[in-house]
């Protein structure tokens, strides 16, 4: 029986034939696209998952490694003395320029508090 059947698909239209293959292939790529589809929609909210993890994570490590070697080492200066005096002395200077170069250029900007200086 396998022989007639083996017979039969072999004694049609060849042209039938290739038109029954190149009609399997068009099915096969469209359920492939479809998958493909399937598959990205489920793996886009994983990798929009990792990749803002990642950039929180490394946000956080770098804040982290600039902040607090800066506090530490802010902290353990004593509050009164030349090294603080300067620093806060220099910081005013640096604030009354930006003041006079954006008088200069016409530039308004709301004002920002001053430093205190601790005496």
């Amino acid at each position: 029986m396998s022989e007639n059947v083996a017979t039969g698909a072999s004694s049609g239209d060849p042209l039938k034939s290739v038109a029954d293959a190149l009609e399997t292939a068009v099915q096969a790529a469209r359920d492939g696209a479809a998958d493909a589809k399937a598959t990205v929609e489920r793996a886009l909210p994983a990798v929009s998952r990792f990749i803002s993890r990642f950039v929180y994570t490394t946000s956080y490590t770098l804040s982290y490694g600039v902040v607090f070697p800066t506090v530490l080492i802010a902290k353990s200066i004593p509050t009164n003395n030349a090294i603080v005096n300067g620093l806060v002395d220099g910081a005013r200077a640096a604030v009354d320029m930006v003041d006079q170069l954006k008088a200069r250029e016409g530039v308004s900007l709301p004002a920002e508090p001053r430093l205190s200086h601790r005496s």
